[in-house]
């Protein structure tokens, strides 16, 4: 929907030119005219080391945070023509046409269109077990059946049980899944979609992509091309350090991505994320940094785990899963009151607990409150 329609070149224009007069200087003239104010005491909020939601502590691109302020001038249109050149950018990234691309308000709005597109009272949806919990909710919701599938030993996806499900409408494959930080191997992965009946759709997601480094993890999105019932989610919340704007994408098939859009709301991801997006995509440094930031400050939080005894499970993301040896909600909660916030309980793993690799000094403080605790 939109009432005036601009080409996506005056698009581009606007957000490069057109905020120089209608934010930066009403901002100069607002901030010489306020009255000085005292800073005061931090409030304890600001203590709260937050290590429970695999956010990216480092935050977005500085190209995107310009976009986001040029984007004030355009925020009285609607952003078709912006994600439409998103979905460009999108498209050529990962050598697919425009129409195999469908944005969302985050990956979780792709998550629940695929619920609610292939789920339903006579198709379940079949997913790894923990995994991330969103979409088995959206299908529950759906009159679905959820079936749940232990992982492996070696918590990858138990591939061949989870193919055994009869009237599978959706099959769930978080990889890297979350919370296990683990990874389900690419030809394991390229085997199973080969031999998944076509009427089956096969979303994987992977949110956590760009933090992966085993040789043996790949992204299937080149799988795309043969495969019609295969669709990828992926998302700007994590490596590019977006998860409080919410854009995230589809790669599909042309068919199945009209079939999600025939269940979303129009215009369901606001310009400013679209257009703070589509400039992340032009910072070579984003992803290669935030690679090495995450992986570095991992390394230095899985040695000291390493010394005190405590195993983890091999990470593949921005966040570990350690085995603390005992029910983890009383941990949860004695970290908690020390101003550390970590994952939530997963019932599968009840002696696990999720931890988000922040910055090296919130790991040190969580270091620090987790020896308080285990004394």
């Amino acid at each position: 929907m939109n009432s005036i329609s601009i080409s996506r070149r005056k698009f581009a224009q606007l957000l490069s030119a057109g905020a120089a007069c209608a934010v930066v200087k009403p901002a100069l003239s607002l901030a010489k005219s306020a009255p000085e104010v005292k800073s005061q005491p931090a409030s304890p909020l600001t203590r709260i080391v937050r290590l429970s939601s695999n956010e990216n502590p480092y935050g977005p691109s500085p190209h995107a945070l310009k976009a986001m302020t040029d984007s004030f001038n355009v925020a009285c249109r609607y952003p078709d023509e912006a994600a439409a050149l998103l979905s460009e950018k999108l498209a050529t990234l990962n050598s697919v046409n425009a129409n195999q691309i469908l944005l969302g308000d985050g990956s979780g709005e792709i998550l629940k269109l695929c619920a609610d597109t292939f789920t339903g009272a006579q198709r379940k949806l079949v997913a790894g077990d923990p995994t991330f919990e969103a979409i088995l909710q959206h299908a529950t919701v759906n009159g679905a059946e959820v079936v749940k599938v232990p992982l492996t030993d070696h918590f990858a996806h138990d591939l061949s049980k989870m193919g055994a499900v009869a009237n599978a409408g959706l099959v769930y494959i978080c990889n890297p899944n979350n919370p296990t930080a683990s990874f389900t191997p690419k030809n394991e992965l390229t085997d199973f979609i080969s031999k998944t009946s076509p009427q089956t759709i096969i979303l994987v997601d992977e949110a956590y992509f760009h933090y992966a480094d085993n040789p043996d993890y790949d992204s299937v999105i080149p799988l795309v091309k043969d495969y019609p019932n295969l669709i990828v989610a992926r998302t700007f919340s994590k490596i590019y350090g977006m998860a409080g704007l919410r854009c995230g994408y589809a790669v599909a098939q042309s068919q199945a991505i009209a079939q999600l859009r025939s269940h979303q709301s129009w215009d369901s991801v606001n310009i400013m994320a679209v257009a703070a997006a589509t400039a992340s995509l032009s910072d070579p440094d984003q992803v290669t940094n935030g690679r090495r930031l995450n992986q570095e400050t991992r390394t230095f939080v899985t040695t000291q785990l390493d010394a005190m005894d405590y195993k983890y499970i091999p990470s593949q993301a921005n966040f570990v899963m350690i085995d603390v040896k005992r029910p983890v909600l009383p941990l949860i909660k004695a970290l908690k009151e020390r101003n550390v916030e970590v994952g939530r309980l997963f019932p599968a793993l009840p002696t696990h607990m999720r931890l988000t690799i922040g910055k090296k000094a919130e790991m040190e403080a969580f270091l620090s409150a987790f020896h308080q605790v285990l004394a």
